[in-house]
């Protein structure tokens, strides 16, 4: 394509832009920019959350080991929530379930959300056992003792007896909350 033909087509792209922008009242461009970044920042979340529930998918299989927190020598429930937060995500949650739940936001269980993580009460104290959310009622943890990584359904009585709360890790959704700051200004 020859030089002058570039430039006509630039200066045809340019010259047609213009009259929207020039039409367009300043909050409505201001809108619009805020619209596009709030959609990138979703969907910058959604393969962030993605990614992390494909890792924690990748483990299914891997034994449980007390105090394990590697797949190659297996895991105990917060040795693979924090591997798995670590690999998928680069962030480092503390090692044991219950700092795990004092270190995140909590939420409430209808706001659970893929990515977030589930506490239980398996050992007479509260936030002794922690999973990750997957949807529709499903997490998936490192149960006990003598099974491997497995998904498991919130509905069962079991779980449902022993639900302490759900909480959200904040690096997840820090950058909605900065458009959602930029929205309010």
């Amino acid at each position: 394509m020859s030089r002058w033909l570039c430039c006509l087509l630039l200066a045809c792209a340019n010259s047609y832009a213009a009259p929207a922008i020039e039409n367009a009242s300043a909050p409505q461009v201001e809108r619009n920019a805020l619209m596009a970044q709030l959609q990138e920042v979703r969907h910058t979340v959604a393969d962030r959350t993605s990614e992390l529930l494909s890792t924690a998918m990748s483990f299914l299989g891997v034994p449980y080991r007390r105090g394990g927190n590697d797949a190659d020598v297996g895991f105990d429930c917060s040795g693979f929530v924090r591997a798995a937060f670590q690999q998928a995500q680069g962030l480092l949650l503390p090692r044991r379930a219950a700092e795990q739940a004092a270190a995140t936001e909590i939420i409430d269980k209808k706001d659970l959300q893929p990515g977030d993580l589930v506490f239980f009460n398996t050992m007479r104290r509260a936030f002794s056992h922690v999973g990750i959310y997957l949807g529709e009622g499903k997490f998936i943890h490192a149960p006990r003792a003598g099974a491997q990584v497995r998904v498991e359904s919130m509905h069962a009585s079991y779980w449902q007896r022993r639900f302490n709360g759900a909480r959200r890790v904040a690096g997840l959704d820090e950058p909605i909350a900065t458009a959602v700051q930029l929205d309010r200004q």
